[in-house]
């Protein structure tokens, strides 16, 4: 799908509840000489920003610290090729593109854990919502006591050297919007601002700060802190999970650590301890 720019018009911008991010001023507070954000894009509408800033990193027309933003995406993609769908300026889809040359291309699978402790940071900030992380990249908020997922990451490398995040987060969601029960938003968690602006600039700003402490530390996750804070903030450590694991296998065990390579240690009834790189994790009970 072709993306549509913001600068027409658009019917569907008649709901007042949901109004278009302002990209001029975006650009304003958060591109700067020295700073990693190079440029921000908002369009209308798109099938994937990922999609998108891959192929634009892959055929080198974009460069570190690209940002690509849509208002509606209508083939976003959550892990495991999961459909990711919401009405148009409803929540925040964007992705954005890193090139950490500089770091150990075997810790790069940290930064989906890293994005995810900035999105919760900036959230906590901005919105004033609890959050919390399911293993590897799911947001969870509370609603009505409840434990819901209002976002999540996908990472995506893009050509030799550049890695896309992409970052899809439920804002102003009503109940009866939701994709499935098990859904939430900000503003069914009762964030204290929906205004998808300064939301926007305080994700990007916090990705920014953890990215530049990451890699001043090389990558190394214990260094930079990022494995502690990450630990610290993940809703499924201490939990008993069931991993779906590729080959349809699956582990049931209790969550005990995330490992120096970002994998989830599950302590099985058998007294093994197995790390898991990649899956689905299902929560069996509270922690």
């Amino acid at each position: 799908m072709t993306p549509r720019d913001v600068s027409g018009d658009d019917s569907r911008w008649s709901d007042l509840d949901r109004p278009p991010l302002n990209a001029a001023a975006l650009r304003r507070g958060l591109v700067r000489e020295g700073g990693l954000w190079s440029g921000i894009e908002v369009v209308a509408g798109t099938g994937s920003t990922n999609s998108d800033l891959v192929a634009r990193a892959t055929a080198g027309k974009a460069a570190q610290g690209a940002v690509l933003v849509a208002e509606e995406q209508t083939a976003g993609r959550g892990r495991l090729d999961r459909q990711w769908t919401a009405p148009p300026r409803s929540g925040l889809f964007f992705s954005v593109l890193l090139t950490p040359g500089d770091v150990p291309v075997a810790r790069w699978g940290w930064l989906p854990l890293l994005t995810g402790v900035a999105v919760a940071t900036g959230l906590s900030r901005a919105a004033g919502v609890d959050t919390a992380l399911k293993w590897p990249n799911d947001l969870l908020v509370t609603v009505g006591g409840e434990e819901r997922k209002a976002g999540g990451i996908l990472a995506e490398r893009a050509g030799e050297g550049g890695v896309v995040v992409g970052v899809g987060i439920n804002v102003t969601l009503r109940e009866d919007e939701l994709p499935v029960p098990t859904a939430g938003s900000l503003a069914l968690a009762g964030a204290v601002s929906t205004d998808r602006d300064p939301l926007l600039r305080a994700v990007l700003r916090s990705l920014e700060e953890w990215y530049d402490r990451w890699r001043a530390a090389a990558g190394d996750p214990t260094v930079s802190g990022l494995q502690e804070t990450y630990a610290a903030g993940c809703a499924t450590l201490g939990r008993t999970v069931r991993a779906e694991l590729p080959g349809d296998r699956s582990l049931v065990g209790e969550a005990v650590a995330v490992d120096g390579d970002g994998r989830l240690v599950i302590a099985t009834e058998e007294g093994v301890q197995e790390p898991v790189g990649a899956g689905d994790i299902v929560h069996l009970r509270p922690a």
